[in-house]
């Protein structure tokens, strides 16, 4: 069969996709991965043919001439609570209200929506009546995926890598919407489905927006609201081209160094890429490192070069570096401190590492209650980080032996999942229940 994956032009969207393509590619299959045209160098770097969609404009540059040129926007910030909406499961659950659930929609979602999809649709749709796929494998923010796919009649899914948000929203406002009076409904969303599905002759559904089904690999006690059709899948590490760093298997820089913990703190590839992304100042991180700097550990910390250049100083047990493939040095460590990353966090999970959470990426606020809830790790709101608190809690982690046992349940949890070479065949049976032929 054959098989079109949609990202969005973040490596961290993308690197979780590649390991299932290349299974798919593996089992015979014709696999594409289709993103914007600066985006295609990356996407062949993992070896995959590349299908390019959409603006010469990168979405940094979309941004700025949206905004005039100014700097880009930092995070709105809801003026209402969101533990409702990062609350594990489904049962007892109060959803967010209509003024709030709407509010996310109007100044998040469905601007989100039209800035990274808009540009997409047609290349996307001319795509897959050329090549015909019989599955489009989207990531959770290309809804163009599913309207290409719809047109031409294509199985299509979503690939969840991370606390799927936008599914449990949806479900949220649907609930909401059923108790405001008729005239007063309005679904934005539905709209921006229905006004490009019309233009290819096909009418809104709601598995445009839901997806047929989806493919994820978090383990189940950390899922929000999984789809009704979910696949399980084990989280596979990809980390662009990688080698061996050669101080890996070297005596860790520490005191005691043969029973020294290694620890990591790492931050992201996309937050190098966007000013608004980036959790940590390089004060912060000074800060973290003269904490933490008398501890019998081995810090590694991954920052840009150009961010190393303003540290003012490293400590002895302190090892600064550019990039480290996770999938290399996750097994070697006692703790890892991230931002909530779909890397970092997965990675965490299935080589049972209890991990320290102090970022604000999207889906942060829902593994620091999935932390909480299995004792595998800790978590530290944005605003409430400081140095000695880094410490505080990091001291947790590494003395208190809960959280390792924890952190392994929740990898055997996940190493439960069938790996995506297993996978495969599964695609192929639901694949063939959900394609169509349209004419």
């Amino acid at each position: 069969m054959r098989v079109l994956f949609v990202t969005m032009p973040f490596k961290s969207h993308l690197q979780p996709m590649v390991p299932l393509a290349w299974a798919l590619r593996a089992a015979g299959h014709e696999v594409r991965l289709a993103g914007e045209p600066g985006f295609v160098d990356t996407i062949t770097e993992s070896g995959l043919t590349a299908v390019s969609v959409g603006p010469d404009e990168t979405l940094e540059q979309r941004l700025r001439s949206i905004r005039g040129g100014d700097d880009l926007p930092g995070q709105l910030v809801p003026p209402f609570s969101l533990d409702s909406l990062y609350a594990m499961g489904d049962e007892h659950r109060d959803g967010l209200s209509w003024e709030g659930v709407t509010w996310l929609l109007d100044n998040l979602v469905v601007p989100r929506t039209w800035l990274l999809n808009d540009e997409m649709v047609d290349d996307l749709v001319a795509c897959c009546r050329s090549w015909q796929p019989d599955l489009v494998l989207c990531d959770v923010l290309a809804h163009a995926g599913a309207v290409a796919a719809d047109v031409v009649g294509a199985a299509h899914a979503r690939t969840v890598f991370w606390f799927d948000v936008n599914l449990r929203l949806r479900h949220d406002f649907l609930r909401a919407r059923e108790r405001q009076p008729l005239g007063k409904r309005p679904d934005m969303l539905r709209d921006w489905y229905a006004e490009w599905a019309g233009k290819y002759g096909r009418e809104f559904t709601e598995e445009l927006v839901t997806g047929q089904f989806a493919v994820n690999v978090l383990p189940e006690r950390c899922r929000l609201e999984p789809h009704e059709r979910t696949l399980s899948m084990r989280y596979v590490p990809y980390n662009d081209r990688s080698v061996v760093p050669s101080w890996l298997h070297e005596t860790p820089r520490a005191p005691h160094a043969s029973r020294t913990p290694r620890v990591l703190m790492t931050f992201g590839v996309s937050a190098r890429q966007w000013t608004d992304l980036q959790d940590m100042s390089v004060e912060q991180v000074q800060k973290i490192l003269d904490s933490v700097a008398d501890l019998d550990i081995e810090l590694i910390v991954t920052v840009p070069d150009e961010a190393r250049e303003q540290l003012r100083g490293v400590p002895e047990n302190t090892r600064i570096v550019n990039f480290v493939p996770m999938d290399l040095i996750l097994p070697t460590c006692s703790a890892v401190i991230h931002h909530g990353g779909a890397g970092s966090f997965n990675g965490s999970l299935v080589h049972g590492i209890p991990q320290l959470v102090i970022g604000h990426s999207v889906d942060a606020p829902g593994k620091r209650v999935a932390l909480r809830q299995t004792g595998a790790g800790l978590s530290i709101a944005p605003q409430d980080v400081t140095g000695p608190r880094v410490r505080e809690q990091l001291t947790r982690l590494l003395e208190d032996d809960s959280f390792r046992v924890a952190a392994g349940r929740l990898q055997q949890e996940a190493l439960t999942h069938p790996a995506p070479s297993a996978l495969v065949p599964e695609l192929e049976r639901v694949t063939a229940e959900y394609r169509s032929r349209v004419g």
